[in-house]
């Protein structure tokens, strides 16, 4: 049976709202079919999804909408006409932020048409926004907060609070939904005729929540002598009954540095005690900050609350000026050891510490293996973060994690992403162009054994660079072998520092721009894999070149064609 739910003192709701919720969650727990009262509510949900996590939102919500009282539709950023927002009564927008704040690559086109002057007016629309983010970059929940404030200058009416999501997304999503709904229904009828009819089914094998300790088979730097460090990690998957196809990521739940974790410890003013972990229960402290809580990366919202409890001249200056440039210049290379050794605070207890702290997330690495070529394994590839930074060594969490913290047994907890917005063509005759500097090259290498496996007929075109071919040319053989047996009908590689002039993928994709054209007017898919910040920019910029020069069309035409590629699912991306 399931727990009692109970709604909190100060959750954002009128009595209103919280008698409907009430109706709600007792409708939800006893599994009683709602009696529909009233005409059904019109609400459409629309999401801007990258890696498919808004869209599984989204769909759940359109599944609970149709169990109720409403007239539901969901739709894909990319293929929702904004000149239908005038007309809308009920919006519910669910969206992802990427890279440095950007719309997810569905949303492109929708955001933009947003923004502009042309953008209708959305008098009469009631509209709610949930945005998706991680709060260690920068422009936390970019995306989402600037659809909500638009939607609102534009007239719309906003029914319920944007609820920003940090990573976790379940919490938020209820409260969000339930509070949207909560709203909406009694506007079309005084019974909670918007109620499902039971909750959903519990998960059940392995997932986010219940993650698999895998056994790693194979662990190898796949660099050749240097500080580059680049590991191929085989996983087994024996016993999960996890299933993934090319193109998903796999989650890999870290540890943190037992070493930093005793020295952060030492310099505590109290003794380490047990304390509450973020998802329940309760552990020693060292336990806790080793396993459950993220002690490699500060923030924002870190530093406003070390900040009341710290007597730091400098902390307060920089919560003061809240200048978003002196808060990333100041986060970037530090940790939390650094708040505890160069700005101390006061806590009561060990319990009062951990308050500050964000719960210790998974990390998605790009999926490089195909089932079919590895049954019972999943491979990643994986780039070994490690760099000085104010005098100290440090690294990435998970990278390290894997490099370094496997010995002894240590099965990383591990799950399946499915990522439905970065896949290979329905059908294999389909030519395939592929750009994956560095470790972009891992769904690649997945979709190249995917396509051997299954023979495919499509052509198959890979851009792939590195600073060294010597040291850096990552899965040479396997490449190579591709090439001879007619897998790979081009390779293009770009070592950007073999020569004076540096040469990366974008520059390369220029150079053969007559005959990439000549592809993609065949209908080939296009697939970018790597860096937001730069790489993908770059690439994109280069791409709208090629079309424009040599399919003799203007900036905005080929703009256009660029966009209608995105619509088609034949230009898609994976990058973080």
């Amino acid at each position: 049976m399931a727990a009692p739910i109970t709604i909190p003192d100060d959750a954002p709701f009128t009595p209103e709202q919280r008698a409907w919720l009430g109706g709600f969650l007792a409708q939800l727990l006893s599994g009683a079919p709602p009696a529909a009262q009233g005409p059904a509510v019109p609400v459409t949900v629309l999401f801007g999804s990258q890696t498919g996590t808004a869209e599984g939102l989204a769909k759940k919500l359109f599944k609970t909408l149709k169990k109720g009282n409403y007239e539901p539709e969901v739709h894909d950023l990319s293929a929702y006409d904004i000149s239908r927002l005038p007309k809308e009564k009920n919006l519910l927008v669910i969206t992802s932020t990427y890279g440095d704040g950007e719309p997810p690559d569905s949303a492109l086109d929708f955001h933009k048409a947003l923004m502009g002057d042309a953008a209708p007016r959305m008098d009469g629309v009631s509209f709610s926004v949930l945005a998706l983010g991680d709060s260690s970059y920068p422009d936390f929940c970019k995306c989402g907060i600037e659809f909500d404030t638009r939607f609102e200058a534009l007239g719309g009416t906003r029914i319920f609070k944007r609820v920003d999501c940090d990573v976790d997304v379940d919490a938020p999503y209820a409260e969000w939904s339930a509070g949207a709904l909560a709203v909406i229904a009694p506007a079309a009828s005084s019974a909670p005729a918007g109620g499902i009819s039971s909750a959903e089914p519990a998960e059940s094998g392995y997932s986010k929540k219940n993650p698999f300790p895998s056994t790693v088979v194979a662990n190898f730097n796949l660099n050749g002598p240097g500080e580059k460090q680049t590991n191929h990690i085989a996983f087994s998957l024996a016993g999960s009954e996890l299933e993934y196809e090319v193109g998903d990521a796999l989650g890999v739940y870290p540890s943190n540095v037992p070493e930093t974790v005793d020295e952060l410890i030492a310099a505590l003013p109290f003794k380490a005690g047990a304390v509450p972990l973020p998802d329940g229960g309760e552990a020693p402290l060292r336990e806790a900050l080793i396993h459950h809580y993220d002690i490699g990366t500060i923030n924002k919202s870190v530093i406003q609350k070390w900040q009341q409890r710290s007597g730091s001249p400098f902390l307060r200056s920089l919560v003061e000026a809240d200048d978003k440039k002196a808060f990333d210049d100041f986060c970037w290379g530090r940790d939390l050891i650094d708040l505890v050794i160069d700005h101390p605070a006061d806590f009561t207890d060990a319990e009062d510490f951990v308050t500050v702290l964000k719960k210790l997330q998974p990390r998605l690495y790009s999926i490089a293996s195909s089932p079919r070529a590895h049954p019972g394994e999943v491979h990643l590839c994986v780039g070994i973060v490690r760099y000085n930074s104010h005098g100290r060594k440090r690294g990435g969490i998970c990278s390290t994690y894997l490099a370094d913290r496997l010995e002894g047994g240590v099965k990383p907890r591990v799950f399946v992403h499915a990522n439905k917005a970065f896949r290979l063509p329905e059908k294999g005759e389909v030519p395939v162009i592929m750009v994956g500097p560095g470790t972009g090259i891992a769904p690649f290498r997945a979709f190249l054994e995917e396509r051997k496996a299954t023979g495919s007929t499509g052509r198959n075109w890979l851009f792939f660079g590195n600073p060294y071919r010597k040291t850096d040319y990552l899965y040479e053989e396997e490449l190579t072998g591709y090439l001879k047996d007619g897998t790979l009908s081009r390779l293009d590689l770009a070592w950007s520092r073999d020569q004076k002039e540096k040469i990366y993928v974008q520059n390369l994709i220029v150079g053969q721009g007559a005959e990439l054209w000549a592809w993609l007017q065949e209908g080939a898919a296009f697939y970018v894999c790597g860096d937001a910040s730069r790489m993908a920019k770059d690439v994109d910029q280069a791409l709208h070149d090629v079309v424009a020069k040599h399919g003799g069309l203007s900036a905005e035409d080929a703009a256009a064609y660029v966009s209608g590629m995105k619509k088609d699912k034949r230009y898609l991306r994976d990058v973080y």
